[in-house]
């Protein structure tokens, strides 16, 4: 027997001593079950003793061995929570949503008693090789944060007390706005913080399946369909004093009109003698007031120094921004020697390692638990459906209907051999 061995040993002799166990404690408390709080109170025998006693009492007090299904028929029928599968390494998910009016009309016995039930059916479906589960609480159903903290912290102690050991995270989603501040405030204080991550469901929206504008015939709707134009039929197009408004009839046109900005008013500020270029153009000459425009607008063609000046900027750009000073040497050049500008040096494809490791050390919390979070992301936005859910509870979790089946079946089976 190794070390580990002796301690389980221990660890049930202190438990003899003090009481006597019964049939169903004894088989509660297994190898795994006893290594399990022994981890949790760092091998210490006395401490993990001490702890699987309160956990007994506290089971038999609760009564847990007379938990049935028949008692939450309205929380399994709104999906209040449920089991809604197993990860790539085989953990049950739990899903909670819970409203926030939940704990006015029910007592805090019969919220522990939901959570109990709901953990007992997980622990069912694990495999013999699985110890451990994810829990997903669904804050969206609540708007006071002080309210969702007083759910919360009632639920992780009982993981932690009652169920050391089996939690590998838990991922509170949507929570109220003022959640973060209070969380920072309490969490010290809370054992399961650290495998406690909040996460926002918005930052998941791009992975969405059904991104197709199709799928919601209210946005499709909202598209614009040339095949329902008519070929023959001629639509004008709008005119200002300003600006026209035209439609394309081109079927690769992400927006079916676009307005230009060709001048039709009498009254211009800016040249009005034809040129080579088409009709006026909207211009910082003639669309805004003299009073904002640069120096140059505001003054004179031919004002700058030379008329070829304010000539060479209307024919650069049709939309000229506020000019700039013409280059002169004393700015390329201080007291007669060039300037060499530092240029930006070019990433090397020979880096250090260090580098990587340095981008690794830097990643936020934030991207962790998004990370973390993605695995169980399809099971989060699976539909429940209850009878699946009923599906997976062994009796005498899933109440009658479980119980009663299988003495059907065999009855059934024995009437058939006989004819």
């Amino acid at each position: 027997m190794g070390k580990n061995d002796h301690r389980v040993e221990a660890v049930l002799q202190l438990l003899r001593k003090q009481a006597p166990l019964s049939v169903k404690q004894d088989k509660f408390c297994n190898t795994a079950c006893v290594d399990r709080f022994l981890k949790a109170k760092g091998d210490n025998v006395k401490k993990a003793a001490k702890s699987l006693r309160a956990c007994l009492s506290w089971r038999d007090s609760i009564g847990i061995d007379h938990l049935i299904a028949d008692e939450f028929s309205a929380e399994l029928a709104d999906g209040v929570a449920y089991v809604a599968g197993h990860d790539e390494e085989s953990r049950p998910v739990l899903i909670f949503r819970i409203k926030q009016d939940y704990q006015k009309f029910h007592s805090q016995k019969l919220f522990a008693r939901l959570v109990v039930f709901t953990l007992e059916v997980a622990i069912g479906t694990m495999p013999k090789n699985v110890d451990q589960m994810i829990i997903l609480l669904d804050a969206s159903f609540y708007r006071s944060a002080s309210a969702f903290i007083n759910l919360l912290l009632p639920m992780l102690k009982i993981v932690a007390d009652f169920y050391p050991r089996r939690l590998h995270s838990a991922f509170v989603i949507d929570p109220p706005s003022l959640f973060t501040y209070l969380w920072k405030g309490v969490r010290p204080f809370v054992e399961l913080s650290t495998v406690t991550m909040v996460i926002s469901s918005l930052d998941f929206e791009d992975s969405l399946e059904f991104n197709d504008f199709a799928a919601y015939p209210r946005a499709s709707s909202l598209r614009f369909d040339q095949s329902l134009m008519e070929p023959t039929a001629k639509i004008g197009s709008s005119a200002s004093s300003r600006f026209s408004f035209t439609v394309s009839h081109h079927f690769d046109s992400l927006k079916p009109w676009y307005l230009s900005l060709t001048d039709t008013s009498a009254s211009k500020v800016g040249p009005t003698s034809p040129s080579p270029l088409g009709p006026a153009l909207i211009s910082p000459l003639n669309a805004r007031s003299l009073s904002f425009a640069s120096p140059a607008a505001r003054t004179p063609r031919g004002g700058i120094n030379d008329g070829n000046y304010s000539s060479r900027l209307t024919r650069k750009s049709l939309f000229p921004s506020t000019p700039m000073p013409p280059k002169s040497a004393a700015m390329a050049s201080i007291g007669g020697k060039k300037v060499n500008h530092p240029r930006t040096p070019r990433p090397s494809f020979l880096q250090s390692p260090a580098v990587f490791f340095r981008r690794e050390c830097h990643v936020s919390r934030t991207e962790k638990n998004r990370e973390a979070f993605r695995p169980v992301l399809k099971l989060y936005r699976r539909p429940y459906d209850e009878m699946i859910y009923r599906s997976k509870m062994r009796p005498p979790l899933g109440g009658l209907i479980s119980i009663v089946t299988p003495n059907l079946r065999r009855k059934h089976v024995s009437l058939s051999q006989r004819f």
